[in-house]
């Protein structure tokens, strides 16, 4: 019996590369939507910014987990737009926090392009994107 959305005989995101790149980007939006929730609760005043960027970081996490973990057009969508939103958000981010410091008394997540997480808020929206695109790719191809 075949998923709607995903060709038969080709895996799906829930294996291999997929299962890796969605249990990451969960990780990642539990972490993130508590960070920012504790922060907005406690010291929304003191870095309102930064703590609002890290809440918008956890949604987008939490939808390029969904959207990585489901099958369909549909999720793939929700997949690429999450994965291109959260670079373009670590990139701004990023640059941002770097060139005017004093805009940011308090990191985010995409501070940095995320060295306080090891640059994996860099990295993990490219490696969405590039799956993504292969996994497109791939079901173009006859099987």
């Amino acid at each position: 019996m075949s998923t709607p959305g995903r060709t038969p005989g080709r895996p799906g995101r829930t294996t291999g590369l997929g299962r890796v790149l969605v249990a990451l980007y969960a990780v990642f939006a539990v972490a993130a939507v508590s960070r920012a929730g504790v922060q907005i609760a406690t010291d929304f005043h003191e870095a309102p910014l930064a703590y609002l960027l890290s809440a918008v970081a956890g949604v987008v996490y939490v939808l390029a987990t969904v959207g990585l973990g489901r099958s369909g057009a549909r999720w793939r969508r929700v997949a690429w737009v999450a994965c291109s939103v959260e670079l373009l958000g670590v990139l701004t981010v990023g640059t941002l926090s770097l060139a005017d410091a004093q805009a940011f008394p308090r990191s985010t997540v995409w501070s940095g392009y995320g060295s306080g997480y090891g640059f994996v808020p860099l990295v993990l929206p490219v490696l969405g994107l590039v799956y993504l695109r292969r996994e497109s790719r791939a079901a173009r191809r006859p099987a």
